[in-house]
């Protein structure tokens, strides 16, 4: 296992042969609209995936670079089919005032007041016929009429694009159905004009339903800025990552050429400048810390809510506060290269990523609109031949149109999905794609890696036993040059046994690291070996008096390697491996581990421990964690190699397992396991395997992260079921005739509401 030197280090990607890019869409109003993006963009030349976000209003493209000319073509494709292309992340520059967009609401508020207000008057009978209530006809019309046309022209401009499209989305069915009231009200209106000039008296105009078609309008436009304004809420924890960035840097210039401390942009600092930080100010960029001491705050980065006590040689990561002292660093890493950048990118994945489930609504999404159209028909002609008049018979049919509009069918999961990855990101959980969040609710076993994960993952030499004979000082020499090369967890721990005893060692040679076993190579001419007792057997090494010395440390929970020396045969006798020593290492538990484990036990998961140490030094360890190594909860003498083949056996019974790492060799493990969590602490390899992240090393993390998934996909199914509910029960009620036109687009705006609510009550998550 590697470590690097500071948590979340590792967060990158590594290249891909397929480019991504990530273009914003305006003017989508449901489901619909996103298949008919999706669609458009997947025609163009060298796209190999497109997937459209209704909540976020953006699409990621994954194409040919070389087939594909790139943005300027994207955009055209979007634009062909009705919709706006803009930059990816217009919706997190928005207005951030909560009234933003809403002029156009509040004229069509004022327009169809004094419409609505006489017919509710008329309901009530206050004192007078209903009729009498009503504003003369001309006047409905003027006040009706910049309602449909002007602030109802953008549901025109959508419903033509998806007719051009031969497709059908909300605005169509909005363009039909009020078009349809308000067509009527003009013909009833002037009809009853006609007859009044050819001689006929009728005691009352005629009932008209401009407030109808202005009502459902103005409904429908304060639901579209309801959702706009959730949006906000919801993308508030990628706003939030996005303002940890400062504007300036202290510039001090390079070690080469120190300068006087000047202000730049942080957009111009370089690797390598030296930078520096004032108390309370925000760190500008990842770098090494020269000078100072001090207390950093990264709680934003890590959910970690303590600050963490920095000197010389720490790592800082661009975006956390610094405490109350002066430093200076040195910049390792600037722009999309930094922590922060990852992280944003990290989130965004998530957000704009589209859930398994969210498929299943993307085929009922392809056939609604044309079946409304259809039911909307029917119920006409149904009303016709019971024999109502065509007034009443198109009334009920607008009602269906407007009632079915499948703007909360669009946004039910993707609303969810936003709600649920930004909440987990201000809590150190970053969630890589929608289908480990998804899928983590469904968890029964949850398998974790030993070191690192469980354990600090620091072990320490706590022994070195010499065979008799043998030199302890010269030994340990021996074994810290072999091991001067290597990242190794127990390889550090070795050398800093050995500065503490004030050795120094040679220069090795032909070093060879052996995966999983150990590592060999020359010393002043002497070739080494060192590495499990298992490799020791392999190779025919003989323990000798040393075999009871290492089963005494093994069961006391110490992790036994082997120092041999390979001694050359003479006469034609083969070379033999003569063991010299035992190195015995000892690691702890992470503070919090027993009790997360003990939690994670009380929600009915199964819990496993795998290891490559030997049996006694594992089930040592797992006891100290509160597993139960003769309940199966330990898996010991675990190669690298062998750790995916350990969970695909976990998998094996019908079980969805979640497998926790954070090295190089748990990259496998991960990828085989259902979900994959990986450390924050740990490398970029294991992360990039991971579908989960958790940004500070806590094994509490990994409860948290299931508990989200659980909440989330609960979120989904709750706004499913509200999406098709109102569907459901409010298309018949509307073709029977039990809901207007009004009532059917307040259910239709509320139906929208609804699901973006609900999905922002998962940001009052506060967690175990």
């Amino acid at each position: 296992m590697d470590n690097l030197d500071t948590p979340l280090a590792g967060l990158n990607r590594p290249a891909q042969d397929l480019a991504t890019l990530d273009l914003g869409i305006g003017g989508m109003t449901c489901a619909a609209c996103v298949l008919r993006v999706e669609k458009a963009l997947k025609k163009v030349p060298g796209v190999q995936d497109a997937v459209v976000n209704l909540a976020m209003e953006t699409a990621r493209i994954t194409y040919q670079p070389l087939a594909a000319d790139g943005a300027a073509q994207f955009r055209r494709a979007v634009r062909s089919a009705g919709y706006e292309p803009r930059a990816a992340d217009a919706l997190m520059h928005e207005e951030a005032s909560p009234w933003a967009g809403f002029a156009p609401v509040a004229l069509g508020v004022a327009l169809s007041l004094p419409l609505l207000v006489p017919m509710l008057l008329g309901w009530l009978s206050l004192g007078r016929g209903g009729h009498a209530w009503m504003l003369p006809a001309w006047m409905q019309f003027l006040l009706a009429t910049p309602v449909q046309f002007i602030l109802g022209a953008r549901f025109y401009r959508g419903a033509w694009h998806a007719l051009k499209s031969r497709s059908g989305n909300m605005d169509l069915l909005v363009a039909l159905g009020t078009s349809a009231g308000w067509g009527l009200s003009v013909w009833l209106w002037l009809s009853a004009s006609s007859d009044l000039h050819a001689g006929a008296h009728t005691a009352e105009q005629p009932h008209l339903y401009f407030e109808a078609s202005a009502v459902v309008i103005t409904l429908v436009l304060l639901g579209k800025w309801l959702e706009a304004r959730a949006k906000r809420q919801t993308t508030a924890a990628i706003r939030a990552l996005h303002a940890l960035r400062p504007e300036l840097a202290h510039w001090l210039g390079s070690d080469q050429a120190p300068q006087d401390e000047t202000d730049i942009p942080i957009a111009e600092l370089l690797v390598g400048d030296r930078v520096a930080v004032r108390p309370g100010e925000r760190i500008p960029a990842d770098g090494l810390l020269l000078e100072g001491e001090t207390q950093v705050d990264e709680s934003m980065l890590t959910g970690e809510p303590l600050p963490l006590g920095k000197a010389p040689g720490a790592m800082l990561t661009g975006g956390s506060v610094n405490g109350e002292g002066r430093v200076i660093l040195r910049v390792t890493a600037t722009g999309s290269e930094t922590v922060l950048a990852r992280i944003i990118r990290l989130v965004e994945d998530a957000q704009a990523a589209k859930a398994p489930i969210q498929r299943l609504v993307d085929q009922v999404s392809a056939v609604f609109v044309p079946v409304v159209l259809v039911l909307a028909l029917l119920t006409l002609a149904g009303w016709l031949w019971a024999g109502a008049d065509m007034e009443t018979a198109l009334m009920h049919a607008v009602a269906v149109l407007v009632i079915a509009c499948p703007c909360a069918l669009g946004l039910a999961t993707p609303t969810a999905l936003i709600a649920g990855a930004g909440v987990a990101a201000r809590r150190g959980i970053l969630i890589k794609d929608a289908q480990a969040l998804e899928l983590a609710h469904r968890v029964d076993i949850v398998a974790f890696d030993k070191t690192g994960t469980l354990t600090v993952g620091q072990p320490r030499l706590t022994a070195l036993v010499a065979s008799a004979g043998q030199d302890e000082a010269a030994l340990m020499q021996a074994a810290a040059s072999l091991q001067s090369g290597s990242e190794h967890p127990l390889a550090r721990a070795v050398l800093q046994a050995a500065r503490e005893r004030g050795l120094t060692w040679p220069e090795p040679h032909a070093v060879q690291a052996v995966p999983g076993r150990g590592s060999q190579g020359d010393v002043q001419g002497v070739t080494w070996r060192v590495g499990s007792l298992r490799w020791m057997g392999d190779l025919g090494a003989d323990l000798g008096a040393l075999e009871a010395q290492a089963t005494h440390l093994q069961a006391q929970g110490a992790t036994v390697s082997v120092l041999a020396e390979n001694v050359p045969g003479t006469g034609g006798v083969h070379a033999t491996v003569q063991v010299r020593a035992l190195l015995a290492f000892g690691d702890e538990p992470k503070p919090g581990a027993a009790a997360a484990l003990q939690a994670l036990r009380e929600r009915g998961l199964g819990l496993v421990m795998i290891s490559g140490d030997n049996p006694g030094a594992a089930q040592a360890m797992a006891r100290r964690l509160g597993l139960r190594p003769e309940a199966g909860e330990v898996l010991a003498n675990v190669l690298p190699g062998d750790k995916a083949a350990q969970v695909r056996a976990l998998r094996a019974g019908q079980h969805v397992v979640a497998m926790v790492g954070d090295g190089v060799n748990d990259a496998p493990a991960l990828a085989a396991a259902d979900v994959g969590i990986a450390m924050g602490n740990g490398t970029d390899v294991a992360m990039h395997a991971a579908g989960i992240t958790l940004m500070r090393g806590d094994p509490a993390l990994v409860g948290a992260a299931l508990d989200i998934s659980r909440r989330t996909v609960r979120k989904i199914r709750q706004n499913l079921f509200w999406a098709f509910i109102y569907n459901v029960a409010g298309i018949p009620m509307a073709a029977l005739g039990v809901l207007s036109p009004v009532v059917a687009g307040a259910a239709m705006a509320l139906s929208s509401v609804s699901v973006m609510g609900n999905a922002l009550l998962l940001r009052r998550w506060k967690g175990r």
